[in-house]
Formats: C-alpha cells, structure tokens, sequence
C-alpha cells in the first residue's frame, strides 16, 4: 500500500509540474500574427469597418513587400534610386478571434516594421501613426477588444510620396508581426537591460535592469525571479526579491548576478546565454521573458585600433543594405542567413547596418553567429537628401524613433557601436554642433556601454561641425582613404575607423581588359553592355567610384595603418537600387563584393585570401574566348609560396606576390583546352584548379542549398540553376531563358540572374540566365507534400528535376 501510496505521489508531483510547466508556457503568450491578411492596393478609408467588403483583396502571408511585385518603369515616381518599381498607397486588413479569457490580459500588437507612413486601426479605432518605415513598434489592443467574438485589425501604408529614399526601401508590412497577451503585471516592452561591467576569467559581474509594468487597477507585491541558463540549458545563476509597484506604473528593478567562469562571445565562439526573468504573484507565475546575453569587452584606440576581450582584432566588415534580393523588402530569417554564411565563410566578422535599422532577425543571427555590428539609425537630420524624405519627420519622431531602436538592440552582444548618422548634411554647418549632442545624450541615457559614432564625409576638422561637437567617442570616415595615414595628425587622440569605403564596380563572370589600367568613371555614362559604351565593368577591380577606390587600394591601405579599428566595405551584396553610375535599364547597384542573386564576384577570393586562414586559390576569368585574343589571367592565393599555371600541361611560369601584392597575373593568347593552377608552400602542393574551355549545352545542372525544406510556410530552399556541356563545365556567356514550375509543398517566390539591368520581373516563373547562371528561390507553402522542382529551356535540353523533402 505504501508503494503504491510512493508512486501516486510520484505521479501527482509529475502532474502538477507539467502543469506548472504548461502555466510557465502560457505567462507570456506570443502568436504568430503574419497569416490571413486581405491586402489591396489603393486608399479604402472604411476597410477600418467590420462589415468593409473586402472578398476581391488578395489573402496573403506576412511579410510582404508589394514594390517587389511590381513592374520596373523608367517613369515611376520612385526613379532610379529606388530601382524604378512602384510605390503608392496599400491597405492590409484581418480578422480574427482572442480567447474570452483574455480579457483580464494586456494584449498588444508588435510590428517589426511596416515602410511607411502606417496608421494600425483596430474595431474602427486608430491607435496612432509611425512615420519611420525602418522602427519597430507596438500598440496595445486590450481597450478596444472584442473578447471571445471577431475583430478587425486594418493598416494603412502609405508610401506615395517619392521620392523618399535613396535606395530600395520596400513597400507594406515586410517585417515580422506577434500578438502578446500577458497579465496586467508584466515585464515592458523591450523592458531589459544587461550589462557586464567586470570581466575576469573567474567570473563576470552581470547586472540587469527590469522595468516591470503594473497596468491593473491596485498596488502589486511580487517576487522577481532571474537567471542565467548556458548553451545546454543549465542554470548558472541566479538571483531573486521582494518587489511592490504601484497601480498603473512602471518600475525599474536592479538586479546582479556573479557568473562564475565566464565563456565569451566572440567573433570566432559567439558563446551566447540567455537570462530568463519570472514575476511570481504569491505562487502564481504573472510573466516569462527572455534577455540574450553575451559576455565579452572590447575598446577603440587611438593607437592600436580595436581589441575584442583584450585581443587585438581588426574589424573586416562590410555595410548592408535591408532588402533580400529577389525577395525584395520582404524579412526571412533563412534569406538573411544566407547571405550572412556567405559573408562568413568570405572572411567578414563585422556588418555595417546600414543606413537604418535592419530586422530582429538580422541582429538574432549576428549574435548567434559571431558578427560585430555598427546599427545604424539615420541617414538625415532636418537637411534633406532627396525631396520627401525622413527629414519632414525630424523634429515630430527623431527622439522617439532614437530611444526605440537603442531600447530593441541595446541587449544584443553583437552591436558595438551606435552609428547617428550617415553622410549628415549638418556636419557642414554650425548646426551639426547641438544636434550630434542631443543625438549622443538620448543615446547614452539609453546606454553608455558602447561609443557612440557617425559616418562623417568631411576630413578638415574646422570644417566637420559634427566632429566640433566633441559628442562622438568614435570617428567614422566615408572613404578619403588616401588621407587615412594623416588621420593621427589630424584627428589627434582620436579613435577612428573606416566606416564605408572602396565603392568599386563589378559585375559577377563580365570580364574586359583595359589598357590602362584603373579606370574610374568617365564624365558621361552610357547603359550598362549597350554595345557602344567606351568602357564597361570589369571583375578586374579596376573601375572605382570618382569619390572610391579598389578592392585592393583600400585594403592595403588599411593593414598598413595599425591606428584604424578597420573598414566597411561599401557592400557586400549588391541591392535594389543606386546604380551608379548607369541610367536606366540599370536598376541594381554595382558595388557589391556579392551580387543580387548571392553568387560570389571574383574579388570575394580576394578577401577570402586575406581575411581567412582556409588555403585559398582562385582563378579568372572564363576560358571561353577568340582564338588568339589576349587574355589576362589573375589568380588569389594564401598559405602558399607560389603559383604556377599550366596551359593545356604547358607551365606558363610560377609567381609569387611580391611586397604588399594582393594577386599575382600573367597575360597570354587564349587558346582552347585547360587553364590549371597549383599554389605550392616549400614544394609540396597546396590547392589545384582548372577552368576548361566549355563545349556545347548539354543539361541543366541544379544545386540547392539544402535537400529538405521545414513546413512552416516560412523555410526557404535556394537553387542555383546553370548551363553546363557534357563534361559539367559551366557555360560562361549563357544567356538562355530557363522556365520554372514547383509542386508538392513548395512554391517559387523570387528568381533572379544577378545582372543588374535585368528588368524581368522578380516573381516570374522564367529566368535568362546571366553569365551561365541563375537562381530559383522556393518557399514552404504549408503541404506535408515532397516538392518537386523542374526547370527547362524548351530546345531540346533535357528537363532537370529536383526533389526537396519536407519536414
């Protein structure tokens, strides 16, 4: 009998902690809120109405970016520095239903951002407007809510007045958004802050701040509860009280934590924490809410630059626009990390955020994956860049929108330093003095962990009012890197660091050879291969921006001075958007490291060479050409001596980079065959490649970056698509049209070429391929269904077929 008295006791001790758990769960609820909504384009003022008609809008999944849907125009009112797609006005609108339960609950609405000029109304009540389309927010439902019966919740976007950016902004509700419900004593939006403010290899000092809001109607008493859990899901410390907070208040509660053996989060290991805070009510879980953390310190200096946990460590980053290529505006967390491997494995450890805050999900993945981050608030002040844009909501939102984006990012390890600004048009008037001060104080009333910089264009210091003000900890140069060798004297006792530099022009598998060497833009600019310009892009790293440099230039530069904390190269990918310096068809810019579809440019191998430590080698160009034409031929290497090139088994002769060489060349006459290349360290080989004169199309090949697909309506699957002979050698001037078609529990939401005055739609069910490639994008449509993919040129190539599980 007592046995069996032993283990009822047992099973009622488990049963009440699965329910404890389940009660854990359910404290804070956080809902997918992005399905089901109805979207027109066009201005419907009673769409704010239960009984709108809204049977002919589209039903679709959030995020969604309707620019990207649209037709590239030369005439559009967006012009060529959005890309010419369209803008306009668009209403988002859903129904749904909340638990009658909720009712003794504050429930609220969280957008990630919506781009721009958005109104939120729900039931028919506006709850209020946000101007800046980069800026999360949040309004809470629970006054107007109809508990237990249907609501309506309607966006207006309105985003008409162009142009207002001078890069591809996006249209419509392209961020994430989350219903919250939680009990009236709650932990505050964004309402943690974590700071380590000692280090040592035993332990770290943790301290948290808690802003606890009580939104009920009487005084509260309450226990908090926070603690640290690692990797493996172990708590390592922890610490409580005894709270009270008065009815319908805020209060910020300090909480210290002693962390015993710390791991860091660097950029190599980004050991990453978490802190769990719990509000108890007697014994009555009220809240749940996670913080992340990450425990390391760095500093700038004068002299020798950066240092991570007392490591010397140069910053080797790159700026990013926000949109994801073919999928436009729209945020995914899977489109973003794949572009962040890329990045990776290319050698970069630090993001430029550039010129407005990026996504959640942008600053998740930088933690998790060991990414310094410059964030980024602004790219105006009150002085405008172009006609309509943020600068018209300057004084109304700047200080709002500030304290907004430091609150979200201030817990990420990631982000080392605030950035106030881009290229600010007040750095050249003495009103840039009172506005960098009142920029750094909303920052550091936020947090004073960090430095706060800008991205400053004007090195003379009596002509930088910006720089007069004595507000920024940190200096941030836009090019001049030229200059950078007179910055100490300059800029004396100053720490700096490249913001944004290089702006050379390249496109991925175009190749020409100009007999003079650099070339920098000519005075007049034709269309991009019109067949009549007088120079066109190289992958040489030869065209730079008038106000740019190269590749090469730049980063020799850097290494060389000890005093720079690093550089941003201005970008990594290429984006939608700013084609300088061509006219229309050109919709894309040039400058990426990366193109638009994610398909490496030539010079990627050249930071890979010397921002890793993996053996690289790497050859250009393509084997295709006249007989007999002179052709230059360029290889990037490391961990090696030297390089020898063979042309169909006849040595061409080994080099070796000589001084501060970033590749070594030969130049010879093209003839057909084999072009190999052997890197070899103190005799013994290294790496080998070949690139093969390629014969006639004989197939499609496909290559996706994963062979499974999650059924989340979310996952997405990229595959590179190209042309190849019998031998599998890619063809390297195909322009073939590849038709496209998906079943089973996937569908194609973007295709893309990477050229960048294709003006073939992003959502077509075709492609032409650029240079012998192109990609499909394919996302998870909701069927437990294998997908299946086909693509096919319709003559004669046989149709390629590629099967995907799903999870």
């Amino acid at each position: 009998m007592i046995k069996h008295k032993n283990i009822l006791q047992k099973i009622t001790i488990a049963l009440l902690f699965s329910v404890s758990i389940f009660a854990q769960k359910q404290a804070r609820i956080v809902e997918d809120f992005n399905k089901n909504w109805n979207f027109k384009i066009g201005d419907y003022p009673t769409a704010i109405q239960a009984d709108f008609n809204s049977k002919d809008w589209r039903t679709l999944q959030l995020p969604h970016d309707w620019s990207i849907e649209g037709a590239f125009d030369k005439d559009s009112k967006t012009k060529q520095a959005q890309g010419f797609l369209p803008a306009g006005i668009g209403w988002y609108r859903k129904t749904f239903k909340v638990l009658a339960s909720w009712k003794s609950k504050t429930v609220s609405v969280e957008f990630d951002g919506v781009f721009k000029n958005s109104e939120v109304f729900i039931n028919g009540h506006s709850l209020g407007i946000r101007p800046n389309g980069y800026i999360s927010f949040s309004y809470e439902l629970s006054e107007y809510l109809n508990f237990g019966q249907e609501n309506v919740i309607a966006v207006r976007v309105d985003n008409d007045a162009q142009p207002n950016s001078r890069w591809y902004t996006g249209s419509g509700i392209y961020r994430n958004v989350r219903l919250v419900a939680t009990e009236k004593l709650h932990v505050d939006k964004w309402g943690t802050f974590v700071m380590t403010p000692e280090i040592s290899k035993e332990k770290a000092l943790v301290r948290l701040e808690v802003e606890v809001k009580n939104a009920s109607e009487n005084e509260k008493e309450f226990r908090l509860v926070s603690s640290i859990i690692d990797k493996k899901n172990d708590e390592v410390a922890t610490t409580e009280s005894i709270e009270k907070i008065a009815a319908n208040s805020s209060s910020k509660k300090i909480q210290n934590f002693n962390l015993k053996n710390p791991k860091l989060w660097d950029t190599e290991n980004p050991y990453l924490y978490k802190i769990v805070t719990k509000i108890y009510e007697k014994e009555t879980l009220a809240d749940n809410y996670e913080t992340p953390l990450g425990v390391r310190y760095f500093s700038f200096d004068a002299e020798k630059g950066f240092s991570l946990n007392g490591k010397r460590t140069k910053i080797l980053g790159v700026c990013l626009h926000h949109d994801n290529g073919a999928l436009g505006a729209v945020e995914n967390i899977h489109a973003v990390k794949r572009k962040l491997i890329l990045l990776k494995e290319m050698g970069v450890n630090a993001i430029r955020i550039s010129h407005n805050p990026h996504s959640l999900e942008m600053m998740q993945l930088c933690d998790e994956m060991g990414f310094i981050v410059q964030d980024e608030a602004f790219d105006v002040w009150k002085k405008k860049k172009v006609t309509n844009d943020y600068h018209k909501d300057w004084d109304a939102w700047h200080k709002k929108d500030l304290e907004d984006f430091i609150k979200r990012d201030r817990n990420h390890p990631s982000v080392i330093m605030w950035s106030i600004g881009n290229e600010i048009r007040e750095q050249f008037d003495s009103t840039g003095i009172a506005i960098t001060r009142e920029l750094a104080q909303i920052v550091k009333s936020l947090d004073t962990t960090r430095p706060v910089t800008s991205a400053l264009t004007e090195n003379i210091p009596e002509k930088n009012f910006i720089y007069q003000s004595g507000a920024l900890d940190l200096l941030g140069f836009n090019y001049k890197h030229e200059d950078y060798k007179d910055f100490p004297t300059r800029f004396k006792g100053q720490k700096i660091i490249a913001s944004e530099s290089v702006s050379a022009l390249e496109t991925r598998g175009h190749y020409d050879f100009p007999s003079d060497g650099i070339k920098a833009w000519p005075t007049k600019h034709k269309a991009p291969f019109d067949g009549n310009a007088d120079w066109t892009v190289s992958a040489f790293d030869q065209v730079k921006s008038y106000w740019g440099a190269t590749h090469e230039e730049n980063w020799k530069t850097i290494k060389k001075q000890d005093f720079m904390a690093g550089t941003f190269i201005w970008t990594g990918f290429d984006y939608i958007g700013e084609p300088d310096p061509y006219p229309y068809p050109a919709r894309s810019s040039y400058f990426g490291i990366i193109d638009l579809a994610g398909f490496p440019k030539d010079v990627y191998y050249m930071y890979q060479s010397e921002w890793t430590t993996k053996p690289v080698l790497h050859i250009f160009p393509h084997w295709n050409w006249k007989a007999g034409q002179e052709i230059d031929v360029w290889a990037y290497y490391n961990n090696a001596d030297e390089v020898e090139l063979f042309l169909n088994g006849k040595s061409l002769g080994k080099k070796a980079k000589q001084n501060d060489d970033l590749h070594i060349s030969w130049k010879m006459k093209f003839e057909p065959g084999t072009l190999k290349a052997i890197s070899r360290k103190n005799g013994k080989v290294v790496l080998e490649k070949e690139i093969n004169t390629a014969g006639e199309a004989f197939k499609i090949d496909l290559k996706a970056d994963k062979k499974e697909i999650k059924n989340d309506t979310y996952d997405l699957v990229y595959v590179m698509v190209s042309l190849v002979d019998k031998d599998g050698n890619l063809l390297p001037n195909a322009n073939d049209l590849i038709n496209f078609e998906v079943s089973g529990g996937g569908k194609l939401v973007g295709v893309d070429n990477g050229y960048q005055a294709n003006l073939d739609s992003f959502k077509a069910s075709s492609c032409k391929l650029f240079n012998g490639k192109c990609i499909a994008i394919i996302q998870s449509n909701g069927k437990r269904e294998k997908i299946q993919f086909k693509a096919s040129t319709g003559n004669g190539i046989p149709v390629a077929v590629l099967d995907l599980k799903v999870d």
